[in-house]
C-alpha cells in the first residue's frame, strides 16, 4: 500500500514506517507542522517526502489521520473525501480534555473513519458515539538491553514541564527529588530549577537529545521516573523498559496496564515510590532484576511485529470496506 501520513508523532511514526508499505509524507523545505518529512531521521528507504502538490499524482492508497485539519487537508490536495473516496483511519494519540468522562470525541458523529486509539483507556474514556472504535497499541523499535544503572539518579522524560504542570505531575518532582536525585531529559526543562526552587544537588537538566543518545544517556541512570496524572502512554516510558530499565510510576490512566509491580513500582501513593525509589538506589542488583522483567514485559506487548501486524489488518479491512462501499453506492437504484 501507498499510505498517505502526516509526520505529527516522531515516535508513534518510527515504529510505523518500519512496516512493508510505502509511506508518503508531506515535506515543505522549511519544514513546520504540515511539512516536516522525514526530519532527518533514519527510516527506510520505504518512507518517501513528497510535496503537497504532487501528492496527487503519487496516489495513496489510503490516509492515516491524526488531526481534524488533515479531514480538509486530503480533500482540497487529493480531491478525494477521506472515508468515502479514499480509506481512512483516525489515530487518537491522546487522552480526552475537559469534562471527563463525558468528552464527546470530535469524529463521535460519523461511521465513515474509524478512530483507532492508542490504548485502551483512551478508548473508553473518550465518549465516541457512532465512529467504529478499535485499539492498536503502542509497538516500540527495540534499542536493545543497554541498562547499566551506574549513576544512583532517576530518569523522567518530559517535554515542557514547567508549562504542563499538574498534567505532567511536575509538582510531585520536589518529593521525588528528596528520594533520588532527578535527571530530566526533555524540551523546556531548564525552567524547572527557578519554578520549582531544585538546587543543583537534586535536578539537573539534560535537555532535549536525539534518540539514541537519550536511550544511552537513560540506560546509565539507575531507575526511570514516570509521574504523569494525565496522559495517553508516554511511548519514553515503554522506550525505558525495552532498555532494561527498572520503571516507577503514577497508577494512572495506561500505566497501571503496561507496568507490573515487578518491573518497579506502580501506585497512587507518591511516599511508596519514593521508597522503592531510595531501596533501588540503595540496592543495584535489586534494580537490575526489576528492569529484567520491566524489559520482557514491554517486548512481549509492545514489540514491533505485533503492531505491525495490528496495523495491517486494520488498513486491510478498512480499504476492502470503502472498495464495498464504492460499489455499492454505482449500482442502480
Amino acid at each position: 500500500m501507498r499510505i498517505l501520513l502526516w509526520h505529527v508523532h516522531g515516535g508513534w511514526t518510527d515504529a510505523f514506517v518500519r512496516g512493508p508499505h510505502e509511506y508518503l509524507l508531506p515535506t515543505f523545505p522549511e519544514g513546520g507542522p504540515w511539512g516536516l518529512g522525514r526530519a532527518g531521521r533514519d527510516w527506510p528507504g520505504s518512507v518517501r517526502e513528497v510535496a503537497p502538490q504532487d501528492l496527487r499524482e503519487a496516489e495513496p492508497d489510503v490516509v492515516v489521520l491524526q488531526r481534524l485539519e488533515e479531514l480538509e487537508e486530503v480533500e482540497r490536495l487529493l480531491g478525494r473525501r477521506p472515508g468515502r473516496d479514499i480509506p481512512a483511519v483516525f489515530l487518537e494519540h491522546n487522552t480526552p480534555k475537559g469534562d471527563i468522562p463525558t468528552t464527546l470525541h470530535p469524529l463521535a458523529g460519523q461511521s465513515e473513519i474509524p478512530i483507532v486509539h492508542v490504548t485502551h483507556f483512551n478508548r473508553i474514556f473518550w465518549d465516541n458515539g457512532m465512529a467504529p472504535t478499535m485499539v492498536i497499541e503502542h509497538g516500540i523499535v527495540d534499542p536493545g538491553m543497554l541498562y547499566t544503572g551506574e549513576l544512583a539518579r532517576a530518569a523522567v522524560v518530559v517535554n515542557e514541564p514547567v508549562r504542563r504542570g499538574r498534567v505532567t505531575g511536575t509538582d510531585l518532582l520536589p518529593q521525588f527529588a528528596r528520594a533520588a536525585p532527578l535527571d530530566v531529559f526533555g524540551m523546556g526543562t531548564a525552567e524547572l530549577r527557578n519554578a520549582l526552587g531544585l538546587g543543583a544537588d537534586a535536578f539537573t537538566s539534560c535537555g532535549d537529545l536525539p534518540t539514541a543518545t537519550l536511550h544511552a544517556e537513560l540506560a546509565r541512570r539507575r531507575l526511570y521516573l514516570h509521574p504523569l496524572r494525565w496522559t495517553s502512554l508516554g511511548l519514553a516510558l515503554l522506550e525505558a523498559m525495552h532498555l532494561g530499565m527498572p520503571v516507577l510510576a503514577l497508577a494512572t490512566t495506561e500505566a497501571s496496564r503496561a507496568v507490573p509491580p515487578e518491573a518497579g513500582a506502580i501506585s497512587t501513593d507518591v511516599d511508596e515510590l519514593c521508597a522503592v525509589a531510595r531501596l533501588l538506589m540503595e540496592d543495584p542488583a535489586e534494580a537490575r532484576a526489576r528492569g529484567r522483567v520491566a524489559r520482557e514485559v514491554a517486548l512481549e506487548r509492545y514489540g514491533l511485529p505485533a503492531f505491525l501486524q495490528a496495523w495491517d489488518e486494520v488498513l486491510g479491512r478498512i480499504t476492502e470496506r470503502t472498495r464495498i462501499l464504492a460499489v455499492v453506492e454505482r449500482r442502480p437504484q
